[in-house]
């Protein structure tokens, strides 16, 4: 009778499993997760970042394992649609054919939203994945911001921000929250201390540009895990962040030519040698701007 019963109790436990799946699939908090990869567990210097790098291919898993955790654990706290953009490198870096059926994918480049490209009012929440600091942060690995070849500094009405802080304001812009940032123990705070509130998962103490004490890659797969489902089952508790607008965009490079050449339009103000300004209605416009500046190439690029 006993053995009956148990059996009965987990039947019944796993129609209520079964249901509320459904359920959350149509009707729970849509995520969009944002993929980055100098902030994946374990990854220190360009031999893991690209394709050129001996332990590329090992660090594309790790970056597709870390997606996937935390995937389950929004999924375990009722998460319904997921979109995850892949932004690192070429845009081109995670095992799409690892990730789950049900879940899209935006690749490659160039996209008017940058690292979120494909983020819209329907989502309410973001994760930030594999993230890291700032080129004006004094700490990280890895740390740049948006072009570790071309810029030295990005500001938004007059603060320095990392590539976090940036995507967060698009997202504030659009009302939606980040919930959840992984990356290197300097990204999260660095992110928590302008977004506030985030649930941050720490993969890797930073010890230097090239140097990290890092987690075991399991332990850092169920930390993202953990952290993502208390990040969905709290979604409540986080606040968009906001910039005010218009927003006030400086950026300074590391070249003195695309400073000069940028200079002879009047929407761009030259305020020093290495820098300039602009101003945008909005975090889109003002996205969209930055993103032309990196990538045009004028008669040189190719289809």
């Amino acid at each position: 009778m006993g053995s009956r019963t148990n059996k009965e109790r987990i039947m019944k436990k796993m129609i209520v499993t079964v249901m509320l799946g459904v359920l959350w699939g149509i009707n729970g908090p849509k995520i969009y997760i944002s993929a980055d990869m100098e902030g994946v567990v374990g990854a220190v210097t360009g031999a893991q970042l690209g394709p050129s790098g001996f332990e590329y291919e090992r660090f594309r898993k790790f970056m597709t394992a870390e997606v996937n955790a935390a995937i389950e654990g929004a999924r375990s706290a009722g998460a319904g649609e997921i979109l995850v953009a892949d932004s690192h490198g070429n845009g081109q870096n995670l095992l799409i054919d690892k990730l789950p059926k049900d879940v899209q994918i935006v690749r490659s480049w160039p996209r008017p939203l940058g690292m979120v490209g494909g983020l819209d009012k329907r989502f309410d929440g973001a994760i930030f994945l594999g993230y890291h600091s700032s080129t004006d942060n004094l700490e990280g690995v890895r740390a740049h911001t948006f072009s570790s070849a071309r810029l030295t500094s990005v500001k938004l009405n007059g603060t320095a921000v990392s590539e976090g802080v940036w995507n967060a304001a698009i997202a504030g812009e659009m009302g939606i929250p980040v919930i959840m940032v992984s990356g290197d123990d300097a990204t999260v705070a660095e992110v928590s201390s302008l977004v506030g509130n985030v649930e941050g998962a720490v993969v890797k103490y930073a010890l230097s540009f090239h140097s990290a004490k890092t987690l075991h890659p399991e332990a850092a797969f169920d930390l993202i895990r953990d952290k993502a489902e208390q990040a969905v089952k709290n979604i409540k508790r986080y606040k968009p962040y906001r910039v005010k607008s218009p927003v006030t965009v400086t950026m300074s490079f590391k070249h003195y030519r695309p400073v000069e050449l940028l200079g002879y339009l009047s929407m761009f103000e030259r305020i020093d040698s290495h820098s300039i300004r602009y101003g945008a209605k909005t975090m889109e416009e003002a996205s969209r701007i930055r993103t032309f500046i990196l990538s045009y190439e004028g008669g040189n690029s190719v289809p």
